[in-house]
């Protein structure tokens, strides 16, 4: 049974509870651990969170942890590795842009910080919207369409704004808890 005011979204799975109840929409500054969020939300374009949950600890045995300093240097070699394990989504297009956003990373720390650059598009504050209900949160922003163009100039992949939206509720950048859930004043209280 659905805790009661919980995020439904989340449902029942055990995995998926957890996850709603200790990582999402909380703020997270640190710049690897957004590498590898982002990483992640791209690699869920056209599929479901829960699918790419349920493969995470494969994602970063696969990905060594997504160190942007080894995916930089990954080639050809590592593509074709990748592509055949079947603990990872195997996409040559997102496993292509892991790589690539590894490189445009490494750009974005030296020249000021991964941390901040994303952060600057929501004022370097979580914004608290105060959704009701599902209905009420949107599948993507202003901030969130102004993200997913800087990405892509940065040379990202997969990092549309209802991709970049996602990633920024994951990450505490917004605070999408439904104002019904416990988890809200939990996480304006972190901002």
């Amino acid at each position: 049974m659905i805790d009661s005011g919980r995020c439904p979204w989340c449902g029942t799975d055990p995995l998926y509870v957890a996850y709603h109840d200790n990582e999402w929409g909380r703020p997270e500054r640190d710049p690897n651990k957004l590498f590898q969020l982002l990483i992640l939300e791209s690699f869920q374009a056209g599929l479901s969170w829960i699918t790419i949950l349920r493969k995470r600890e494969s994602f970063r045995a696969a990905f060594q942890d997504f160190d942007p300093e080894t995916l930089a240097k990954w080639g050809e070699a590592d593509v074709t590795r990748l592509l055949a394990d079947p603990g990872i989504v195997r996409h040559r297009g997102k496993i292509e842009g892991t790589l690539r956003g590894a490189q445009a990373f490494l750009r974005i720390e030296a020249a000021g910080g991964f941390s901040s650059f994303l952060w600057s598009f929501v004022g370097d504050r979580p914004l608290q919207p105060r959704p009701a209900r599902l209905a009420d949160v949107p599948g993507q922003t202003v901030e969130s369409q102004a993200m997913s163009k800087a990405l892509k100039r940065e040379g990202f992949n997969f990092v549309g704004p209802t991709i970049t939206y996602a990633f920024m509720q994951a990450s505490g950048m917004v605070n999408d808890h439904l104002t019904t859930c416990p988890c809200h004043a939990e996480v304006a209280g972190l901002a």
